[in-house]
């Protein structure tokens, strides 16, 4: 763990110091955030709904990028303990054909710069990088309210209530303190995601696995699309994409799980039998997953005491950003409060400036990834972004 730095001991009288930060979200963001204060000598709360660490599975693998997520976890001293979580050989990736032919074929050959860990593994790092007591489990916000000179009020779903001079939203899509800052509410993308997984995937199903292949496997035609993930222990975690009406998922009882895999199974009628097995042989009971976006070009005017960071700030389509975003943010946040440790707003205002343009151009890249995936070329497009160079989204 890298021992904390003490900040500078002399107040300004006129502009508010850095004393203590209130985060909402134990996320990847928050956490990231609080353990680049902690690093600085800055003290931080973070406030989570959930009621412990493992209350909810943390989702499957993540592939972490050089130029964002691996700068946060090295500004957050835990790059080692990252690089002690990489699972070699899952960055390979493959294009198939509906009727299961290898349109593109990239091995993991040690060279990339987005090795793949699980998500799970790396927020145990984070919060066992932090004291004891920084995350406040089972503390659910119900309102925020601005008390007047950058100070807030959060209320909790129990009836207990905290006051914050700054105050950070790290709550994800369905933020509850962006409303102080922004009337910007998520919409859907038109296309959603069903999620499911198969276990043991080499002895119990050897089809889909040799599909799969080492890392990520694709297989997307305009609107749809069956896309899997090799995870630890020869898991395959599959997301099936159908660009439909949210009024068309309405229509399925995602509490049958037969009766939901068996519909979503039907619009693949005609695929390679060793995908469709990643639907029709699911072991976990279908999750639907429907896309939502802010505008690409969410930002807010300044207000005193409070800013956003990840998905809170800056939704947008799965590209395989979301978490590095998320953590890149909190890192450049801690920087420049641990900066400006004198003036929270001079920080506040910093960080802004750079994160408004560099989430707008995430945002934009997000869409093009979505439409090579799914719009008329694809995958043929997908194909021309990975011959380009580029690598493969994260799933």
């Amino acid at each position: 763990m890298t021992t904390p730095t003490t900040a500078p001991a002399t107040a300004s009288l006129t502009a508010p110091r850095t004393t203590h930060v209130t985060i909402i979200g134990a996320g990847l963001g928050g956490l990231t955030l609080a353990r680049v204060l902690h690093v600085h000598g800055i003290a931080a709360t973070v406030y989570e709904a959930e009621a412990s660490p493992t209350a909810r599975a943390q989702g499957g693998m993540l592939d972490i990028h050089d130029h964002n997520g691996q700068l946060a976890l090295r500004a957050a001293g835990l790059f080692d303990e990252f690089r002690a979580l990489v699972l070699a050989g899952h960055e390979a990736v493959r294009v198939l054909g509906r009727d299961g032919t290898v349109l593109f074929d990239q091995p993991d050959d040690g060279t990339g710069g987005r090795p793949e860990v699980l998500r799970g593994e790396l927020r145990r790092t984070l919060l066992d990088s932090l004291p004891a007591g920084t995350v406040r489990w089972g503390h659910k916000v119900s309102g925020v309210r601005a008390l007047g000179d950058g100070r807030h009020e959060v209320t909790f779903a129990d009836g207990t209530t905290t006051v914050t001079s700054l105050l950070v939203g790290a709550d994800g899509a369905w933020s509850r303190v962006r409303p102080l800052l922004s009337d910007a509410v998520p919409e859907y993308v038109g296309t959603s995601y069903v999620e499911t997984y198969l276990f043991d995937g080499d002895t119990r199903h050897p089809a889909p696995a040799k599909a799969v292949g080492g890392g990520s496997m694709l297989a997307v035609t305009p609107g749809k699309g069956i896309q899997a993930h090799r995870e630890s222990g020869g898991r395959l975690h599959t997301y099936v994409a159908l660009s439909r009406p949210l009024d068309w998922f309405a229509g399925i009882d995602f509490t049958d799980g037969a009766a939901a895999t068996a519909r979503i199974a039907a619009e693949f009628e005609g695929w390679a039998p060793e995908l469709t097995a990643l639907i029709t042989d699911g072991e976990s009971a279908p999750v639907l997953r429907a896309l939502h976006t802010l505008p690409v070009e969410h930002r807010w005017d300044r207000v005193p005491g409070v800013t956003l960071l990840g998905d809170a700030a800056h939704l947008m389509i799965p590209s395989g950003e979301g978490a590095n975003l998320a953590m890149y943010d909190a890192a450049e946040l801690g920087k420049a409060l641990a900066a400006h440790p004198e003036d929270v707003e001079a920080a506040l205002a910093a960080y802004e400036r750079d994160l408004f343009p560099r989430s707008a151009e995430e945002a934009v890249g997000a869409g093009d990834l979505h439409e090579r995936m799914f719009g008329d070329d694809a995958p043929h497009g997908l194909i021309d972004m990975f011959t380009g160079g580029e690598r493969a989204p994260a799933l």
